[in-house]
């Protein structure tokens, strides 16, 4: 008899120029209307936001990240405190990333067998063992709503023959995290690989599709490749998952691929730039970015962005210079909240827009605002 899903999926309406789709995932811990973007909290916190000023921009649900946190404060630690969700005070909705991105990227002398990536840690150089039924293990221990798989990451350009090796892992292990997943509260994703190469992806994609994910991922990708390429793999990626699951982009993006991606039939996205540049003085707009250190703003008394509201807008552009200039821990704060605002207002756009067909007018429209041009997308019968 086949397990109950945690998840329940639900398309409510879908794009007649593009692949773009309009769903509702319900989880444990409440609905989360799609296309969403979540932000990223990857240490149980998303920089200098509390829960309260998340939940007021319109966010739905976060990501946090199980290497880091297996590392620092321990899985069994937030469990013994309840879980992850009582841990940060985030009451609504929670995806886990497995770390296999965090190992690639972080730590030093990884070694990836068959069996396991043993690592050293960024933190204190401990030697670390984490293999995908560990990975399923830990998650489970956190009480995420959604668990990713761990999969084989390569960067971007790589040899053909790391990239297969790492694509086929990916699938094998795949396998053996749905065999060790046994948390039915939990949904359990398994992660796309295959660098640039289609064939790989296909064959990835179908594999994993034969089994039985509560949804897809797209992984791998925006590590360095350009855009167009990004796009390419998306848009000839989606069509093999399954269209009664949710498909996710990770890591991506910027506004702009964001929008190509939905129009690709991407659901969900998660990425640091918003609270990242919003720490580095960059604050997202309809007309493009706001580089607020820059002596224009002076003497500015406009808002940052009248369009979206957020901690920010009571404050002047003069103001949040000054902020910056003076070394004051606020400006970070406040751009950080209005760049994640910004980011949840583009989705909830998105959603009316598919819902009341105007995406592919809206995409266009948003494109030429930011200076960039829409890549062409095929018309979905």
């Amino acid at each position: 008899m086949n397990k109950p899903r945690p998840l329940v999926f639900e398309l409510l309406a879908t794009d007649r120029h593009s692949a773009a789709r309009r769903a509702r995932l319900l989880t444990p811990h409440g609905a989360v209307e799609l296309p969403a973007f979540m932000p990223v909290g990857t240490q149980a916190t998303v920089k200098g936001l509390t829960p309260e000023v998340l939940e007021n921009c319109g966010t739905q649900m976060l990501l946090a990240n199980t290497y880091h946190l297996m590392l620092r404060p321990g899985a069994d630690l937030i469990a013994e405190l309840g879980g992850l969700h009582r841990f940060m005070g985030w009451p609504r909705a929670i995806l886990t990333d497995s770390g296999g991105f965090q190992v690639y990227s972080l730590a030093s002398r990884v070694e990836v067998t068959e069996q396991h990536v043993r690592f050293q840690s960024h933190i204190d150089g401990a030697r670390v063992d984490l293999s995908p039924e560990r990975c399923i293990e830990l998650q489970e221990q956190l009480g995420s709503d959604v668990a990713m798989v761990l999969d084989d990451v390569v960067g971007l350009p790589a040899e053909a023959k790391r990239v297969e090796q790492a694509c086929r892992r990916t699938v094998r292990w795949a396998e053996r995290s749905l065999a060790a997943h046994r948390r039915l509260d939990q949904a359990l994703f398994a992660i796309v690989q295959g660098g640039l190469d289609m064939r790989l992806r296909l064959w990835c994609a179908e594999q994993l599709a034969a089994m039985p994910f509560d949804g897809f991922a797209l992984g791998g990708l925006s590590v360095g490749e350009p855009p167009e390429q990004m796009y390419q793999v998306v848009r000839q990626t989606c069509p093999v998952l399954p269209a009664d699951r949710p498909r996710y982009l990770m890591g991506v993006g910027r506004p702009q691929d964001i929008l190509e991606a939905v129009a690709a039939g991407v659901d969900m996205f998660d990425c640091v730039l918003p609270t990242r540049n919003g720490r580095n003085a960059l604050a997202f707009t309809d007309s493009g970015p706001i580089r607020i250190r820059n002596a224009c703003y002076r003497n500015d008394p406009r808002p940052l962005d009248p369009d979206t509201p957020s901690l920010a807008s009571r404050f002047s552009r003069a103001y949040l210079r000054h902020l910056f200039l003076a070394g004051e821990m606020l400006g970070p704060i406040l751009l950080s909240a209005h760049n994640v605002a910004y980011y949840q207002r583009l989705m909830a756009e998105v959603r009316a827009a598919i819902e009341n067909g105007s995406f592919d007018e809206y995409r266009h429209q948003k494109l030429a605002g930011w200076g960039t041009q829409p890549e062409e997308v095929e018309s979905v019968e």
